[in-house]
């Protein structure tokens, strides 16, 4: 009599070896924008410039411009009826949500919420798209767009700024490479299990570390190794009182294959570095210093 292991072909070391790739249940394809909100635009628009950013467009409607390098869109906020509750910009700018780039937004926004995630009321006019969000750390959103490509979401919403280029080039290839998020005490394996369940993110190896700051959770997206991103959770020291109530997305990573060379363009756009006896600038990372109370960019190494 035939066994069912012998109606099929025996299995090849190959196959026995075969590892799966990471589940990427939203069809995640990197991050599409990070959005700052603040009540001094101008303010942070002249980091974001010595930063290497450039202003491309207006939001037809609303007090929000857009920033670009290279592939990387900042939107910066100043529109009080879109802000979290409704709340008036606060004086230090506040990153206020990631949009994420996915394979079907009303699909992945579906998906997010039957798995417990909580949905942001959309307060769309005239001429506007709806981009779906759920709530993310803190008051911060999580949008779901998946026009990324030819058409994108900023044909719709925005206007071209005249006579200044769409898509200026990034400063030393500088791309997204993550966002780090400050949670509160006791709070990462929360989080860790927050953005496997919904988004299909994995725990690197403690060993696995990246920048000059490596302190804390490190979570891998599922996208394509070209717009993979990760998030770095990092709770306060023991020493410090439960802070859950101060959880917030706390700075852009940006990628570089060389940190170094990096780190000297921009100094010559007038951009400083950190230099103290727990951070200096290494081959793999860097740490700009904190602009209008809340600003910094990590610089990481990233050959990709």
């Amino acid at each position: 009599m035939n066994t069912p292991s012998s109606l099929h072909s025996p299995l090849t070391s190959a196959d026995r070896e075969a590892i799966p790739e990471a589940a990427n249940p939203l069809g995640l394809d990197g991050i599409e924008f990070i959005e700052y909100t603040t009540a001094k635009p101008q303010a942070l628009g002249q980091v974001l410039e010595m930063m290497g950013f450039r202003p491309v467009a207006r939001h037809r409607s609303r007090e929000v411009l857009l920033y670009r390098q290279g592939a990387i869109n900042v939107i910066v906020n100043a529109h009080v009826p879109m802000l979290p509750d409704g709340a008036a910009p606060n004086d230090k700018p506040v990153i206020a949500a990631v949009a994420l780039r996915v394979r079907d937004a009303a699909a992945a926004y579906r998906r997010a919420l039957e798995r417990g995630a909580w949905a942001v009321p959309s307060r769309v006019e005239v001429m506007e798209l709806n981009i779906p969000a759920i709530h993310g750390v803190g008051k911060s959103r999580i949008y779901f767009v998946d026009r990324y490509a030819k058409f994108s979401i900023y044909d719709v919403d925005f206007v071209p700024i005249p006579t200044v280029e769409q898509h200026p080039p990034a400063v030393a290839g500088l791309h997204f490479f993550g966002v780090v998020q400050y949670i509160g005490n006791d709070r990462t394996e929360d989080w860790a299990e927050f953005y496997r369940e919904l988004f299909g993110f994995t725990v690197l190896p403690d060993e696995q570390r990246f920048g000059v700051l490596p302190k804390g959770r490190i979570l891998q997206s599922p996208c394509p190794a070209a717009s993979r991103f990760y998030i770095q959770l990092i709770e306060p020291d023991a020493s410090v009182l439960d802070v859950e109530d101060d959880e917030a997305l706390q700075r852009i990573g940006l990628g570089t294959s060389d940190v170094r060379a990096t780190v000297a363009e921009l100094g010559q756009r007038g951009v400083e570095f950190v230099q103290s006896r727990g951070v200096q600038t290494e081959d793999r990372g860097a740490l700009t210093r904190t602009w209008l109370g809340s600003v910094s960019f990590e610089l990481v190494q990233d050959k990709r």
